[in-house]
This record gives C-alpha cells, sequence and structure tokens, in this order.
C-alpha cells in the first residue's frame, strides 16, 4: 500500500496515462480491500467532482500527477472500506468518550507541526500516527508495530521518500510512527483542503467553499473512538490546516474542544505554504507551477483564516489560547507550559521531561527543518499579502 502514501517506489515515480474515473478508482479500492460496504454514499458528490477536475486541462497532471492524485482519492476510499469493516468488528468504540481534546489550528508554516509533537510527546496525551491515519484501527501495542504489514509498507515508502525526496522532507519530515495531521480522516467523507493544496481543482474548491462539515466531523470523532479505543484514558491531540474553515462544525461535534491558534507574520507563512505545495508536487502538473500555487494558495487560506475569525467569538474565551511563533521558537517548553495553565491541565514532570526531550530530538538529524522559500517564486507581493489578511 506504500502508493497511497508516497505515489512512489525504488523504481522511480509510477506514471498512469490518465487518472481514470470515480467508478474506476472505487472498483480499484475494492479489489484492493476485499470489502464493499462503504458506509453509504455521502463521500461521493465531493470525491466525483474532483476527480472529474484532476482528469481536465485545468489540473494539467502529467503522468506522474496521474498517478499521484489517483492514488491519493484511492487512498480515502480504502480507508473509508477499512473503518467500515472496522467500525462492526469494534462495535463499543461508540461508546469511547472524547473529553476536552485539543486541536492545534493555524496557517501552514506557522509551528502548528512542531507544537502539535510537543503537545503529544506528554504520555497522558495521544496523537493520530501518521500510519493510523491512513488506515484507522484500534492502535495496536506499539512493539507490534513493526511485524505489522500496513505499518511495514508505509514505513519502507517513506524511508525511500526521504531519499528520493530530501528537499520536501526537510521542509515537513514525516515517517509511519509520527503524530499527523488528522485531514485523512475528514476526506473519508470527501471534504479535505489538502487536494486544494496539491492541486489546481476550481470546481472542487467552489463546492467544498459551500459546505457544511458537519458529517465530516461526525466521522472524525468515530475514528478517534476506534483508534482510541484502547487508550481511553488519554487526552486527544489533532491538528490540522483545515480546522479553519470548520469551526462551527468542529465545536458542534466537540463542543468541550480545547483550541490552540498558532500566529505568524502572513508573509512568511503563505510563503513557506507555496513552497511546500511546490515541493509536494513537483513534476505532477504543467499548470500548479508558480503563480497558480500563489493565486490558488492565498485564496484558500485567506478565505479559511476568514471564516475562523468569523466563527470564533461564538465560543467560550477560555477554550482558546493564541501562540506566537517567535515566541514558541525562542521558549518551546515554556511555550507548551503556558498552553497547560492556560487550559487548567496538569503539567507534570514526567510531561515536561518528555516534551523537553522531543524539543530537543527536533532539532538535530532528519527531523530537523531546513526550508527557503521566497514569495516572488509564486507571483505574490508582500503588500497582497498583508492586504488579503488585513
Amino acid at each position: 500500500m506504500s502508493e497511497v502514501s508516497t505515489g512512489s517506489t525504488t523504481g522511480g515515480p509510477r506514471q498512469r496515462p490518465d487518472v481514470g474515473s470515480y467508478d474506476d478508482i472505487a472498483a480499484a479500492a475494492v479489489r484492493t480491500t476485499g470489502l464493499t460496504d462503504f458506509g453509504g454514499t455521502a463521500h461521493e458528490e465531493g470525491l466525483r467532482i474532483l476527480v472529474d477536475d484532476l482528469a481536465s486541462p485545468e489540473a494539467g497532471l502529467t503522468p506522474v500527477g496521474n498517478y499521484f492524485h489517483r492514488s491519493q482519492v484511492k487512498s480515502a476510499l480504502v480507508g473509508r472500506l477499512m473503518t467500515e469493516a472496522r467500525f462492526a468488528e469494534f462495535p463499543q468504540h461508540a461508546e469511547v468518550p472524547i473529553e476536552r481534546p485539543i486541536f492545534v489550528v493555524g496557517l501552514p508554516r506557522t509551528g502548528t507541526t512542531a507544537l502539535h509533537r510537543l503537545l503529544c510527546a506528554d504520555p497522558a496525551h495521544q496523537g493520530l500516527e501518521l500510519w493510523l491515519t491512513e488506515f484507522p484501527q484500534p492502535r495496536p501495542p506499539r512493539d507490534t508495530w513493526e511485524s505489522d504489514p500496513i505499518f511495514t509498507a508505509m514505513q519502507s515508502a517513506f524511508q525511500q521518500h526521504h531519499v528520493s525526496n530530501p528537499e520536501f522532507m526537510g521542509i515537513h519530515y514525516m515517517d509511519a510512527t509520527s503524530p499527523e495531521e488528522c485531514w485523512r480522516l475528514l476526506r473519508q467523507t470527501g471534504k479535505s483542503i489538502s487536494y486544494e493544496s496539491l492541486a489546481n481543482v476550481p470546481r472542487y474548491s467552489a463546492w467544498l467553499a459551500q459546505q457544511d462539515w458537519t458529517d465530516a466531523y461526525d466521522r472524525h470523532r468515530q475514528n478517534l473512538q476506534l483508534v482510541g479505543l484502547h487508550d481511553q484514558d488519554k487526552r486527544w491531540v489533532l491538528k490540522n490546516p483545515s480546522h479553519l474553515v470548520a469551526l462551527d462544525s468542529l465545536m458542534k461535534v466537540y463542543p468541550d474542544a480545547l483550541i490552540v491558534c498558532t500566529r505568524r507574520d502572513p508573509v512568511t507563512s503563505i510563503a513557506s505554504a507555496c513552497s511546500l505545495s511546490a515541493e509536494a508536487t513537483a513534476e505532477m502538473s504543467t499548470t500548479f507551477v508558480g503563480e497558480t500555487i500563489g493565486r490558488t494558495q492565498l485564496d484558500m487560506l485567506q478565505r479559511s483564516w476568514a471564516a475562523f475569525t468569523e466563527a470564533r467569538p461564538k465560543y467560550d474565551a477560555a477554550q482558546f489560547v493564541d501562540v506566537d511563533y517567535r515566541e514558541f521558537v525562542a521558549d518551546p517548553v515554556g511555550t507548551v507550559g503556558g498552553i497547560y495553565s492556560a487550559f487548567d491541565i496538569p503539567w507534570s514532570e514526567e510531561a515536561r521531561a518528555e516534551v523537553a526531550r522531543i524539543d530537543a530530538e527536533s532539532r538535530s538529524g532528519q527531523a530537523r527543518p531546513s526550508h527557503r522559500y521566497d514569495l516572488a517564486d509564486y507571483g505574490l507581493t508582500e503588500e497582497q499579502v498583508r492586504a488579503a489578511f488585513a
């Protein structure tokens, strides 16, 4: 199943002459899993629009892009099939409580990944490990993961990806064990801004902007109940930029959620987000490059931030904490301690020590960030960005 994670193998990027139709991809997901129950058809509308967009001239996909984007849609469908089977296998998941989960939100490249991983370091917390965001199941004991064929296939794929794409891994280091974003759970309903971050899909973007995300968060919660079945005493810590878009739906499903919002100069964060999109999709499209990346990402992220700032005043201010990127970089462990204090979460010596250890690890080796970017590469100016976020 490595194709759904990276779209590449040791023999180089895989290719296809086209993306195929939605029905073709769904049939492929059924063949891969041997499962047929998608749990209804609510996910189909968005994914059908997306696939049609990916096959259009606007998307401009190359053979490498055809393979990669098809695999992303297939992965969402495989994940949906497998979780439906797991829901039936473990019906007791529906009774698992989720209390005061922490959601880290913010524009991309504002420190959300680093902060999320530090918050997940506390032994009393749990995050979504990347392999379990792709294929949710009750989290097995850690010492059994290397014997799980899904885990080993994904880990092998990421190790190869590190070699083949060092620039991308310097921007956003990933492996199958890392706590990751939860957009893979949301995309099981066909709703995810991740697709907009990887391709020029204007019709899908227009459709998504008009959607109520409540069903996506209902399924998101059900997946958390499934994955955390054996860890019910641990607080969930999640993060995903798309939570900015759907705060009302998130709070409807998780009314006691604790929201940590990271803030950074938008000029820097937008330039960095464009660079990430460009590196992640290199050689995949003839149109999703340069100024198109700049235009689409600025529009999407401005709309996301506007939606969040409009919705936020409806909720209890005590459920929100803002984190300045510069202060976080200057004192990561102190920043995490401040979040605990604001939300009245016990800041144990064990938690502080683990947060400090993970912080130290993140500053060296493969996980150490390394990233260069320039707004001009994407046809944007500082004035445009500041006006968009005024």
